[in-house]
């Protein structure tokens, strides 16, 4: 069965599952996938999910994202976008209406330097509608 072109997608997950100090089989259950399934992963045969990517990101304790990048469903830019998105929505000491707003800025900035959003192809239904001012130097 020849290589399909994942990236470094297989030696990544070796490279992690080893750090972790984990066995093939071990991941492979912390993961809910089998053990030859994970094996062909890491040897580059298979091409996994992002379920599947998920699901062993969080058996590894690593993000997802990082998981998507190695394996080119997300690149590099996308990633951190997604990260700091992740870390706005997760942060317990802000309401959800602060939490829209700090993504409003955080976006009109990125445009602001040309930087196109992840969030530009998708309509968020608790749009309001309002713009965000941002400061003019």
């Amino acid at each position: 069965m020849a290589s399909l072109n994942v990236g470094n997608l297989g030696g990544f997950l070796r490279e992690q599952r080893r750090s972790a100090q984990l066995s093939l089989r071990q991941l492979a259950d912390a993961a809910g996938v089998s053990n030859p399934y994970l094996s062909q992963i890491e040897r580059g045969l298979r091409k996994p999910s992002a379920e599947i990517l998920q699901q062993l990101a969080k058996a590894l304790r690593i993000s997802a994202e990082t998981l998507y990048v190695q394996a080119g469903i997300l690149d590099e830019r996308d990633r951190e976008e997604t990260e700091v998105r992740s870390v706005i929505l997760a942060d317990p000491s802000i309401n959800e209406r602060q939490k829209q707003v700090l993504l409003q800025i955080y976006e009109s900035f990125r445009k602001e330097n040309g930087l196109q959003t992840a969030s530009d192809d998708i309509s968020d239904p608790s749009d309001t509608g309002a713009d965000v001012a941002t400061p003019s130097n």
